[in-house]
């Protein structure tokens, strides 16, 4: 563990974007962070996979880069197997692991970029999945208090890409390990998004869980740039979630609108679709654009910054807004 000084940011985050760090360090010990958090507990950020955040400046603090390693069967009963991660994982390798073992229950969650310890803050979900379907608790250490908390399925009050690690507990945590509750069961969720008709194209006649993973895999990697080859950080954007009443209004204007059912008589739609038809889709401006296949995904092209990136994110969210009454939410964090 050593503190460096004015560390450039772009390895260590998917935009790619130039940026410095005033510190940085990565720990890959609890002692290790303890140590480095007595540095400070101001100007501090927490860094994963870095595959959820933009960089619009300089860091003028302490970055930390979690590094945490290992996977654990901790328990099992007659249902499920209690799989522990810790919080430096790579979230697909976490998958593999699990579908090698026959864990089953995560592979809707296939290769989607990032560390195990950034998905219950996000509650990373994809293909009708998200981690609260399969959460069991984690492990979390106080900033400020110094001292390890347990926190449960309740506790974490996720939601729609959401937790109380984005709300009331912002910035006051590290994660430290995760555990997930996997099926010994099997029960397959194939009926969102394009996952049956990708396992027919396959030929796959005989569900399971690698075959579902090969699925998402396929689909993901046929619409979705790599962030190796095309600096991203996925989708930019929540989905939005409006009233059935407002669904139905717009429906008549956009019969090829297509809605989820959610819960309280509302329906989530595709931000995708709304940017696609406010005309965004396969833009570029210099290195700055919105990917020509999937329009969820703001792309850096070479040397663009982070601000025109979120320059572009606020005209979209302003020609989206002007066409269909929504308000977009990023679904990136900015700093």
């Amino acid at each position: 563990m050593q503190l460096q000084e004015n560390i450039s940011l772009k390895p260590y985050h998917t935009f790619n974007t130039q940026v410095t760090a005033k510190l940085f360090a990565a720990f890959s010990s609890f002692e290790q962070m303890q140590e480095l958090l007595e540095y400070t507990t101001n100007s501090l950020l927490i860094l994963g996979g870095g595959s959820n955040i933009l960089f619009t400046k300089n860091f003028d603090g302490l970055v930390v880069k979690n590094e945490l390693k290992g996977i654990e069967l901790v328990k099992e009963d007659d249902e499920f197997y209690y799989v522990k991660a810790a919080a430096g994982e790579v979230w697909h390798q976490l998958v593999l692991y699990c579908i090698n073992n026959h864990y089953q229950g995560i592979e809707n969650l296939s290769l989607i970029p990032g560390c195990v310890g950034a998905s219950p803050i996000q509650n990373i979900g994809a293909y009708g999945v998200e981690v609260k379907d399969i959460f069991y608790a984690l492990e979390a250490y106080h900033i400020k208090e110094k001292k390890i908390v347990q926190f449960s399925l309740a506790d974490c009050a996720f939601g729609y890409r959401e937790s109380v690690f984005k709300g009331k507990y912002k910035n006051q945590f590290v994660i430290l390990n995760v555990t997930f509750r996997l099926n010994k069961k099997p029960t397959y969720h194939i009926s969102y998004g394009a996952i049956e008709a990708a396992l027919q194209k396959m030929k796959i006649t005989t569900l399971s869980a690698k075959a579902i993973s090969d699925a998402v895999i396929q689909i993901r990697s046929s619409k979705l740039p790599n962030p190796a080859e095309l600096p991203n950080a996925g989708s930019f954007f929540k989905n939005p979630i409006i009233s059935s009443v407002q669904f139905e209004e717009l429906k008549k204007v956009h019969p090829t609108l297509n809605g989820y059912n959610e819960h309280n008589q509302s329906k989530k739609i595709s931000a995708a679709w709304l940017i696609e038809q406010s005309g965004w889709k396969g833009y570029r401006k210099n290195d700055v654009g919105c990917h020509s296949k999937q329009a969820l995904v703001l792309i850096n092209y070479g040397n663009a910054t982070g601000k025109e990136i979120v320059d572009l994110s606020k005209a979209i969210i302003t020609d989206v807004q002007n066409k269909f009454g929504i308000t977009l939410q990023r679904e990136v964090n900015i700093i």
